[in-house]
């Protein structure tokens, strides 16, 4: 069979740099996900130890010195739409040594990498063995799933390593990549920070492996009391302390600013909005200091804003929540009588102002009342499951169930329970059917590859690029996955078979039928081999994907309208909705969240094109750690 159409464009890529001297952040987590794509994971000795999942600093200055990353995307021709072409691109990456290793310092600033050896370094070293990060791993997680690429060889680095379940994004503006400070991105920010509840360390916390201790950190900055004693007073007990490099620290691992000098800029921010306060800074006189001040507007009479806030980042400064912090984060209300995330907040909200901060020559403007004028509002976890929205009210019960599976679709734990739940009622396989094919699809569309400086081998008398291999092999995969779909639910007497309309069956089956007459000859008896299938090009591919469609929606239908409306009535459903609220209306209810899959919106959320910029957040989930915790019976992160 002759390959399909491939047109095929390069393009070289010049990454833009802040004034601060570093690539975008958008560029720096595509460089780095590129990378380790391209690299063999292994294990490496360093001090007489061994790093399984590592790479060095010669691995990752190889690659880099001739880095390709090729897409390749399925769609119909323009001159001919029944028939599909596959357009790859390559984009090449050129650095020399001490620039890839100037790359790979940003890595670690970033918190995708650690030194192996030594995690606590913050310098990538010449002679150094290196792994990923529960934060990289996320990033690469998302980076993989968005661009279709095949990460079998890293499949025992996300079974084997912690990966980070909620990345909090910070918004940025398009000109130059600064974080855009406003109320709502602080508020976010600061809620995460926190935790829902103060985040005391277990007494134990030395004996967690490394998943419990990195969900231990999860939860928020690790909190300790601090008790002064006075000359001639008595002592004095502060609550809710932290010290500051550890709020650094945090900061890095579970949100998306780049270094402790931008993390010190927002704990700076939290000090200006009155969050939280200095207690002591025992250093000595003849230690460095590096403070960072932040300045702007104050806010009204009853505003804890300040002009100006200043972070210590010393190894002895030591900070406390404050009041206000503690009324922002909603540590002392009791569960289920949390504010709606659009009411909260009012004291600090309402009095914000036009302000201007200067934080090493960087210059962030707040617009007036930015904090819930322009912020997108995400229907909240109680609103979708209790489908009390307007758009139940004017669409009546039939949509109202069609939402409640949507969502049920999007929340990990709430798509295992009702998994559980149909498995128990005999019809799992509508969902597995529904799943599967919305894979198979994401797969169809896109697939790429990265490749360092020793590319395979062309085929003989072809010069494919490393973008067409990778499209050929993922074909090759593409129609095992069809078939293996087929022969599951859809062919006679298969072991998952679907309980669906014989008009659709019948379709399917004649389409089948004629392909595999003409292909090769034989009739059709039911059941594709490996041996037929392979002869299936892109667009017969697609017509079976059209057909596939149609199935889903017949099966969509059918568990909205017959499995849902029983599965919102049973006892473990109702539990876990409870549980999911009150989760919901906590630091993570004032900002949409996201698949890790999904791709960072071209325009903020809430944000219409043209209007001005106004900061917010967002997170994205991983999807392998939420597997990570249903696998251990973790609670929920």
């Amino acid at each position: 069979m002759p390959p399909p159409e491939t047109p095929s464009a390069t393009s070289s890529h010049m990454m833009k740099t802040t004034k601060r001297g570093r690539p975008f952040l958008k560029d720096t987590l595509d460089l780095f996900a590129t990378l380790i794509v391209s690299l063999q994971l292994t294990t490496n000795r360093q001090y007489f130890r061994s790093f399984p999942n590592s790479f060095t600093t010669d691995d990752a200055a190889r690659n880099l010195a001739s880095l390709k990353f090729s897409q390749s995307n399925r769609g119909p021709d323009p001159r001919e739409p029944s028939r599909i072409v596959t357009t790859t691109t390559t984009t090449t990456f050129s650095m020399t040594r001490d620039m890839a290793k100037a790359m790979c310092q940003q890595f670690m600033d970033a918190r995708l990498i650690e030194n192996a050896a030594d995690p606590g370094s913050n310098l990538f070293k010449e002679r150094g063995v290196y792994v990923l990060t529960p934060k990289g791993l996320h990033v690469l997680e998302r980076f993989m799933s968005k661009n279709g690429i095949n990460g079998d060889h890293l499949a025992h680095v996300f079974s084997s390593q912690p990966i980070c379940m909620k990345l909090l994004h910070l918004e940025r503006r398009s000109v130059d990549d600064e974080i855009i400070v406003s109320h709502s991105a602080i508020t976010a920010l600061f809620r995460r920070f926190v935790g829902r509840q103060p985040n005391y360390p277990p007494e134990h916390m030395e004996t967690l492996d490394a998943f419990q201790k990195y969900h231990e950190r999860s939860k928020g900055v690790a909190l300790m009391d601090i008790t002064e004693k006075g000359v001639g007073k008595s002592a004095v007990t502060h609550k809710h302390c932290f010290a500051a490099v550890t709020a650094l620290e945090w900061l890095c691992d579970f949100t998306s600013v780049i270094g402790r000098e931008e993390a010190a800029e927002m704990a700076a921010q939290f000090v200006r909005f009155g969050l939280i306060t200095l207690v002591s800074d025992k250093r000595k006189n003849n230690d460095s200091a590096i403070i960072f001040t932040v300045r702007g507007a104050a806010g009204g009479a009853n505003s804890s804003i300040s002009q100006h806030g200043e972070f210590r980042c010393t190894a002895k400064a030591i900070y406390r929540v404050t009041d206000e912090g503690r009324r922002l984060a909603r540590w002392d209300m009791p569960d289920g009588a949390r504010p709606s995330p659009n009411s909260s907040a009012a004291n600090v909200s309402n009095n914000a102002r036009a302000s201007e901060d200067h934080s090493v020559d960087n210059t962030t403007s707040e617009g007036p009342n930015s904090s819930d004028a322009k912020i997108h509002r995400r229907i909240s976890m109680t609103e979708k499951l209790n489908a009390s929205y307007d758009a139940a009210e004017k669409k009546g019960q039939k949509e109202s169930n069609t939402d409640r599976l949507k969502f049920i679709m999007e929340e990990p734990q709430l798509r295992a329970l009702f998994r559980e739940f149909l498995r128990s009622n005999f019809c799992e396989e509508n969902l597995s059917f529904y799943l599967d094919v919305q894979d198979f699809k994401k797969s169809f569309s896109t697939t790429s590859s990265a490749i360092a400086a020793n590319p395979p081998p062309a085929r003989a008398g072809q010069k494919a690029t490393p973008g067409q291999l990778a499209m050929e092999r993922h074909h090759e995969a593409l129609i095992q996955k069809a078939f293996v779909i087929y022969n599951t639910y859809l062919a006679p007497s298969s072991q998952s078979e679907l309980n669906i309309d014989h008009g659709l069956r019948n379709e399917l089956s004649a389409y089948l039928s004629e392909v595999i007459q003409s292909l090769t000859g034989k009739t059709f008896q039911g059941h594709v081999d490996l041996e037929q299938a392979n002869q299936f090009n892109a667009t017969q591919l697609q017509t079976m994907i059209r057909l596939y469609e149609r199935i889903q929606t017949h099966v969509f239908r059918l568990m909205a309208t017959d499995s849902v409306p029983k599965f919102i009535k049973t006892p473990r459903f109702l539990a876990l909705k409870v549980k999911l609220v009150e989760e919901d209306d906590g630091p993570l209810a004032d900002f949409p969240l996201m698949n890790s899959s999904a791709s960072t919106p071209s325009v903020p959320p809430g944000l219409a094109s043209g209007e001005e910029e106004v900061g917010g957040a967002y997170v994205t989930i991983s999807q392998r750690a939420a597997v990570q915790e249903r696998a251990a019976g973790g609670e929920h992160r």
